[in-house]
């Protein structure tokens, strides 16, 4: 029995910890009043890409009877994944988790994460086009190293779980080692990820959830998608915790 493990997890429950965003002792990861204040945002977003839309246009979608609102961007150039989650906009103090789970090792925010992506994905897709299996974006081998972990992988796993499906870490592996995207314009970003990515098996007929913490610009999921659709993926719907909502 891996003792240690079960403790940790019994700890959480019964201990209340700080909640990441004011700081006050809760006995959930964000505190009821972060969670009203900065989580509940209802906003209409292309269901493409998750961008923010100021207002409808309307399509109709894969599957009958569901309606897909698509931004200006996604009509003129489609990308080549389908679909987008997202938990909200990437702006403070919402930045503070992302932040906190990718460079600070705060994991228990991507369980989090996950259990906010598995809600969602309730509330918007359809129950029989949930993805055959979930794989995080790959870090390059020496930003693995270097950070210890990939925090993208610490969403896929507790979320492929709650959705009732596998997770695979090693689907995918991130052949160079780019540039971080944050320093990048648009056009540079596609670029630099253009040709970054391999797979370790065919995905013939699946549909793939890509799990990544923040999304940008969307050139990093649109070449891992050019990926996966070039291997037979039928569908690739991308979860994503925050979006930046402009470039």
């Amino acid at each position: 029995m891996r003792l240690a493990p079960r403790l940790s997890q019994l700890a959480h429950f019964a201990l209340p910890n700080r909640c990441p965003l004011c700081g006050n002792l809760s006995r959930t990861t964000l505190c009821v009043c972060c969670d009203a204040a900065y989580c509940n945002e209802a906003r209409l977003r292309c269901t493409v890409c998750a961008m923010p839309l100021a207002h409808r246009r309307r399509m109709r979608g894969p599957t009958m009877g569901s309606t897909r609102y698509r931004c200006e961007a996604c009509i003129e150039t489609p990308p080549a994944f389908d679909a987008t989650l997202a938990l909200a906009d990437y702006r403070a103090p919402l930045d503070l988790l992302a932040r906190g789970l990718k460079f600070r090792a705060r994991l228990a925010l991507g369980e989090e994460f996950a259990r906010r992506l598995a809600l969602a994905a309730q509330d918007n897709l359809d129950p029989h086009a949930r993805p055959d299996i979930v794989v995080p974006v790959p870090l390059s081998r020496e930003r693995l190293i270097e950070r210890g972990y990939n925090q993208a992988w610490e969403i896929a796993r507790p979320l492929a779980r709650r959705l009732g499906t596998q997770a695979d870490a090693t689907l995918v592996r991130r052949t160079l080692h780019t540039a971080p995207q944050s320093k990048l314009d648009r056009e540079a970003r596609r670029r630099n990820v253009g040709r970054a990515f391999a797979l370790a098996r065919p995905v013939a007929g699946q549909h793939v959830g890509v799990v990544d913490d923040v999304m940008t610009s969307g050139a990093t999921l649109d070449a891992l998608a050019h990926t996966l659709k070039a291997a037979g993926a039928r569908r690739v719907t991308n979860f994503v915790a925050l979006r930046t909502p402009k470039d």
